[in-house]
Order: structure tokens, then sequence, then C-alpha cells
């Protein structure tokens, strides 16, 4: 009997709250700021309901270039899954109240008795702004697992909606 991953990410349904640590200015995604996110969040994967626990860093390299690694925890499913994910994202922070953003990332997951499973992807969405220092976004990723075999898992790419709160200091 194979294993069965179904929808790794899709299935997942997690609060993502961002804070903005900026430097001397009054805009977030400006080069020398600093990131820190938080998730928590539920998913499904090989028949179990788990719990998300993550976090996250990242710095801004220039104006808009954020470089970050997150990490996530899967708790109380039978199979111990762990995530860890070095990630770029660009904000096109033009306007004041809409912000869109592009993004890439690396993931590889470790799964117990499993071969770890190695994705790659790309995300797209924008940030908006109605109050000074608050930002809601919505996005979309796209993640193909390079590592996967359709015998263990059900699919080997994904897409899904992403959703954060963000807040400046």
């Amino acid at each position: 009997m194979g294993h069965y991953f179904p929808r790794f990410q899709s299935s997942c349904l997690a609060m993502v709250l961002s804070v903005f640590f900026a430097s001397a200015h009054a805009a977030p995604f400006a080069q020398g700021d600093m990131s820190v996110s938080v998730v928590i969040g539920s998913g499904q994967a090989f028949n179990d309901n788990y719990t998300i626990v993550g976090a996250g860093v990242g710095y801004y390299v220039a104006d808009g270039l954020r470089l970050g690694v997150d990490a996530e925890i899967w708790l109380g499913g039978r199979i111990d899954i762990n995530k860890v994910s070095p990630q770029v994202q660009y904000v096109f922070a033009r306007t004041e109240k809409l912000k869109p953003y592009l993004g890439a990332f690396y993931r590889r997951a470790t799964i117990e008795g499993l071969e770890d499973l190695n994705s790659a992807g790309a995300r797209a969405g924008v940030y908006i702004s109605n109050r000074e220092g608050y930002y809601l976004s919505f996005g979309i990723v796209q993640e193909n697992y390079l590592s996967c075999d359709e015998k263990v898992y059900v699919s080997c790419s994904d897409t899904y909606p992403e959703i954060s709160l963000t807040i400046s200091l």
C-alpha cells in the first residue's frame, strides 16, 4: 500500500502574521528593513489532520527586494513533517495603497519514513493598505515537487492561495 499525501499545500489553511522592523523611515519594503513572520494553521496529509506552527525571517537587501527563510512543523499526525524554505520576493512599492509582489522559493520537506520532498515555486499577489503600517496581502502560489514519485503522492504540483497580515513597526 503506497503512502497518500494529497494536495500537500492546498489542504493547508494558515494565518500568517508578518511584522516589519523598519529602519529610520516610515515605509516598509525598503532596504535595511527586516521582517519576522509567524504561521499558525491546519493542514491535512496522509489522511491525518495537522496543526501547523511556523516562523520566518527576512531582510530587504535593496528597496523592495527581500531574502528570507521560513520553517514549519506539522504536529498531531502519525507522520512527522517539517519544512524549510529559503525565498526571494520583490515588492513593487510605487503606490500608497496597492503594492504588487512576485517571489520564488525552494522548499525541503522532511517526512518521517519517506525520502525528503523538494519543491520549487513562484508566488504573485498584492499588498493592500488603507492605514499606515498595516498591509493585507492576497496572492497565489504555484509549487512543483521536484523529487516527487506519483506512485507515492497524489499530485506532483499544486496551486493554492495565500493570505497574510503585515504590520510595520
